[in-house]
């Protein structure tokens, strides 16, 4: 008899079936509403709830696009089904040109000019 561990395997066997990044928590919706975000919209994407965190960010976001005399918008995404089912777990996150450059911290203004840099080469 396991008593440890069970709820482990449950969540494992969830996961496998769902073949999803997320556990099975989004669905086909949330999935289907993730990728159109993907796809259409801003180049560049702020993921987060409206935390000051995700406010930080899309700022620093702003000020790194215009030090660069780039005019691209940027979309907050505020769904947690559509941030979910993007493969982001934790926000405040950076997508550039349908790219996750970044999870799960504020980037600063430099640290945003990079990544930009990198994706667009």
């Amino acid at each position: 008899m396991r008593l440890f561990g069970k709820k482990k395997d449950e969540k494992e066997m969830v996961k496998e079936q769902s073949g999803c990044c997320c556990g099975g928590n989004c669905n086909e919706e949330s999935v289907e509403a993730a990728k159109e975000t993907l796809s259409s919209g801003a180049n560049v994407k702020v993921l987060g709830g409206g935390c000051d965190k995700c406010n930080a960010l899309e700022k620093n976001v702003k000020e790194a696009l215009s030090e660069l005399g780039m005019t691209d918008e940027i979309d907050h995404v505020t769904d947690f089904g559509q941030i979910a089912a993007m493969g982001v777990m934790s926000t405040p996150a950076l997508v550039i040109d349908n790219k996750v450059v970044s999870m799960g911290k504020v980037l600063s203004k430099d640290d945003v000019i990079k990544a930009l840099k990198k994706v667009r080469g």
